[in-house]
């Protein structure tokens, strides 16, 4: 899979997810940053993650499938990807590695390898 396909796969996975999904937001007076809490349709978790005040994606965020096991871990930084993302389904974990908003490796195994399990 080429680059460009995996990050309109990404895209395509984000806009979906965020499309009217009931969700709860509180501000953290700690970080500065609104935690944000999305759900499915049955209640489980869809996601996790924080927002700068500006609206810009920071941190950690985490998605979840509608059985509330871990399908997404991706990292931002005022809004831009980076760091090492992980993409988990039933037969595979994929790495994807992001400096400032670019993919700079993929890396693919599958649920043999003890590294693809996910909690």
């Amino acid at each position: 899979m080429n680059k460009k396909v995996l990050l309109l796969f990404v895209l395509l996975i984000s806009v979906v997810s965020f499309a009217q999904q009931e969700r709860k937001l509180e501000l953290n007076k700690d970080t500065n940053l609104i935690d944000v809490t999305y759900y499915h349709d049955n209640g489980v978790i869809s996601q996790t993650g924080t927002y700068t005040l500006d609206g810009k994606l920071q941190g950690e965020w985490l998605s979840y499938d509608t059985d509330g096991k871990k399908s997404i871990s991706a990292n931002y930084d005022n809004g831009k990807k980076v760091g090492k993302w992980f993409y988990w389904n039933n037969t595979t974990l994929k790495e994807v590695d992001y400096t400032s908003n670019t993919i700079t490796s993929v890396t693919e195994w599958d649920n043999k390898t003890s590294v693809a399990i996910r909690n």
